[in-house]
């Protein structure tokens, strides 16, 4: 058995998408949908999907101008509320009415605007490493390296090199680690270079957003579902002091810090099972 198969389908303004499919079609356990950052994919949620998919489905989409999912002809359209129409479509292709949202950094945005969106559609979440405030410095850390990144490195060696130099925040990753970033990160080509697998106009409209829209509405949205945070203890995107804010209007929200972890933990952490679990099925219990 192949751990997942390819789904495509089609955005309302006719770009060609593309998601994995892990588990059983038709669990009795809620699905999860994993949405990745700003410029990561899919591949990003592998090792977490391996985990969860023996006893529920498992999608994990790429957003527009990402992965396997066309690029935009038009860069305006790579903003959150174009993404949540896709997302809205692709559950609709699926026939999927209610899930547990899983959203690392600009997904962990999207899992918030899902609450006012399609409140009917998010039974809970984890958000993993960002918050309704985003350190400016952070932020402008990744346009940055967005910008710095849109280049061809002759070899996965020298992608791998790329990343480290990038992320200072996680000292506890080797260059195999680093290796295996750059391989969810990048593609060959076929003369065996290797680049970033997104269109580098995803951070075009970023410059002109910032600070420009409250994300704590977005954020309280959730009050009624079922909420875990993760937060890289090294974090330059989500503060400690932003993340007791959140519990703070939130009480029910379960905290998670990975020590040692810069933005974002990837969620193969031994913090993370156990609270995860715990919160999977609590939102598997109808009236939780």
């Amino acid at each position: 058995m192949p751990e997942y198969s390819d789904f495509q389908f089609t955005s309302q303004d006719g770009l060609r998408l593309h998601a994995r499919d892990y588990g059983p079609r038709r669990a009795a356990a809620t699905p999860v949908v994993c949405l990745p950052g700003l410029t990561r994919n899919c591949r990003d949620f592998h090792d977490l999907a391996l985990s969860l998919m023996d006893k529920r489905r498992v999608i994990c989409p790429d957003i527009r101008g990402r992965g396997q999912s066309a690029r935009d002809p038009d860069w305006r359209n790579y903003h959150p509320t174009v993404y949540l129409g896709d997302l809205k479509h692709m559950l609709a292709a699926l026939n999927l009415h209610r899930v547990f949202v899983v959203g690392t950094s600009m997904g962990g945005i999207m899992a918030m605007g899902m609450g006012v969106a399609m409140p009917t559609a998010i039974a809970g979440a984890l958000i993993n490493d960002v918050g309704p405030d985003i350190d400016d410095d952070g932020l402008d850390a990744i346009v940055d390296y967005v910008h710095r990144a849109d280049q061809v490195f002759p070899d996965w060696h020298a992608a791998g090199a790329f990343l480290k130099s990038c992320f200072p925040d996680f000292p506890g990753m080797d260059d195999a680690a680093w290796q295996r970033a750059a391989r969810r990160t990048c593609i060959e080509r076929p003369d065996g270079t290797v680049q970033h697998d997104w269109d580098p106009a995803i951070a075009k409209p970023l410059e002109s957003q910032r600070g420009s829209i409250d994300l704590w509405p977005l954020f309280r949205s959730l009050r009624n579902v079922p909420l875990m945070v993760v937060r890289g203890a090294l974090s330059d995107i989500l503060s400690a002091e932003t993340l007791s804010r959140m519990q703070a209007a939130l009480p029910h929200l379960v905290p998670v810090t990975v020590p040692g972890m810069g933005h974002a933990p990837m969620l193969n952490e031994p913090q993370i099972p156990e609270p995860l679990n715990d919160i999977l099925e609590r939102v598997d219990r109808p009236h939780h």
